[in-house]
């Protein structure tokens, strides 16, 4: 393959490779060799981005093989839809780094901002060497001045979010969330329980979010579960006792059994598959329906009219899920960006944007912060046979310290909740990650299950953080902006795999 011309994007420079588009579902059909780089095989490493929130992303070692999902419904919910990883080879979704261990420095490999699609990007270990492949056009760049992969990725998201008109909050607010006790069968009771503890204990919680549960059925938003009496006057509670609330949607995603859905199945995205999860096989909500946009903005106007002003938006994935959409001239990418830009317009400015399980890079400057991790649990490893896109502090902390050069770049890392509870496994370690890799800082036990270790440990930790990259002690993924770059020439890609 003839090399291309050279790209730049804000103030990063990389050569731009062409490579075929995928022509099948494992994505291997339209895979197009772009390099291959001599590595010390004892210290080079190789960084696997994943496609979404939940999807692993980690460093490893050339001999290391990354985990791959254990179940068809995990790949359709964590992974990306329309890829299937390989387990024998890295493959990563429009981000792949390489360092070959012999000082030469760091190769990034990339999709450009805005792509459309993102590129699969494949990396194959041989003898002394890696073979890299891509489905698609991706920036090839070298970082001569980085001692770290981590540290590369940081100087190279710089350029990132400069090109995507990054705009940061300077600091993040404090939350309390309902999730990590109360799961689906929070109640009324149980937020005014907490409201009255976060003052009897001196707690500094800016917002207090209601997570799942308050609503009848995923796709019913504005319609109460018997748990909820009335969503507005618990928000009129919140706001009266000088915190502001917070919501838990998941706004592309539709039950069978919600109103919504037999109401209206020309607003559904045809074809889709969301995944089962509330015990149903969950359909999509089609935005670029004109009805489904308009129920879209209702939904959002209405709950940011009754004071709401935190949103916390879950399984944003499934708005980027091919399917057949009313706008045929619409990609998945540009639909999915398009959701997100309706609720931004429904409910201001002003208003806190948290996404979750989110395509990751089509949502850079579309959101305050991001969940950069799978969800974390009571326990330490994933109950689902090792799969670490499946909640468990286990895969929380491996891809949320894996991505925490993206804090202070793209947006807010949330790195999952602070959980300290007496029965928490590890709570301690727990505690540590969320101090180290909390951007956006938030509680989510029963404030009054807390002994005293787990009380101060939350007072410590529960403050707003400043929306800067992280400080490294140890010198490798903090920011290195003032570091001076040199980008070397960009090899020749002459072979097809």
């Amino acid at each position: 393959m003839r090399p291309a011309r050279v790209a730049r994007a804000g103030g990063s420079c990389g050569r731009l490779v062409r490579a075929a588009r995928r022509t099948g579902e494992n994505g291997l059909q339209g895979m197009r060799e772009i390099d291959r780089i001599r590595v010390t095989a004892e210290q080079a490493a190789i960084y696997e981005h994943g496609w979404q929130s939940w999807s692993p992303s980690a460093c490893y070692p050339l001999p290391a093989r990354p985990p791959r999902p254990s179940t068809e419904n995990s790949r359709i919910m964590n992974w990306r839809q329309d890829t299937r990883p390989p387990a024998d080879a890295f493959w990563a979704e429009g981000l792949l780094a390489l360092d070959p261990g012999d000082g030469s420095g760091i190769v990034i490999y990339s999709a450009a901002a805005g792509a459309d699609p993102v590129p699969s990007i494949r990396a194959v270990v041989g003898a002394g060497e890696v073979a890299v492949a891509a489905d698609g056009p991706v920036l090839r760049t070298v970082d001569t001045g980085a001692n770290s992969i981590e540290k590369a990725l940081g100087r190279w998201a710089d350029g990132y979010a400069a090109t995507a008109g990054v705009t940061l909050r300077a600091e993040s607010p404090t939350v309390w969330c309902s999730w990590y006790h109360y799961f689906r069968e929070v109640t009324e009771g149980d937020i005014f329980e907490n409201l009255a503890a976060m003052d009897d204990l001196g707690l500094g919680v800016d917002v207090v979010q209601i997570d799942d549960g308050y609503q009848a059925e995923i796709g019913d938003w504005l319609t109460e579960s018997g748990r909820f009496a009335s969503l507005a006057a618990a928000v009129e509670r919140i706001r009266g006792a000088g915190r502001r609330a917070g919501l838990w949607l998941a706004p592309f995603l539709v039950s069978p059994r919600s109103g919504l859905y037999a109401e209206h199945p020309e607003w559904l995205l045809g074809g889709a598959r969301a995944g089962f999860n509330w015990k149903a096989e969950q359909a999509v909500l089609d935005i670029t329906h004109p009805g489904a946009e308009e129920y879209l903005r209702t939904v959002f106007g209405a709950l940011r009219r009754m004071g709401i002003d935190y949103f916390k938006l879950d399984f944003l994935y499934a708005g980027a899920l091919a399917g057949h959409r009313a706008d045929d001239s619409a990609t998945p990418l540009t639909a999915y960006r398009r959701g997100l830009e309706i609720i931004r317009e429904a409910i201001g400015p002003e208003s806190y944007l948290l996404g979750c399980g989110a395509p990751i890079l089509p949502s850079v400057g579309l959101v305050d912060a991001m969940r950069v991790s799978p969800d974390t649990a009571p326990h330490y490893e994933p109950a689902d046979g090792g799969d670490l896109s499946m909640p468990s502090q286990r895969a929380a902390a491996l891809t949320g310290r894996a991505r925490a050069w993206q804090h202070g770049r793209f947006w807010a890392n949330d790195a999952d909740c602070l959980i300290v509870r007496p029965h928490v496994q590890r709570r301690d370690a727990w505690a540590e990650h969320v101090e180290r890799y909390g951007g956006l800082r938030s509680s989510s036990d029963r404030l009054r299950d807390l002994d005293d270790w787990g009380l101060s440990t939350t007072r410590k930790l529960l403050r707003r953080t400043p929306v800067r990259p992280f400080a490294d002690p140890a010198g490798s993924a903090g920011d290195s902006r003032t570091a001076p770059i040199r980008w070397t020439e960009p090899v020749k890609f002459p072979r097809k795999s």
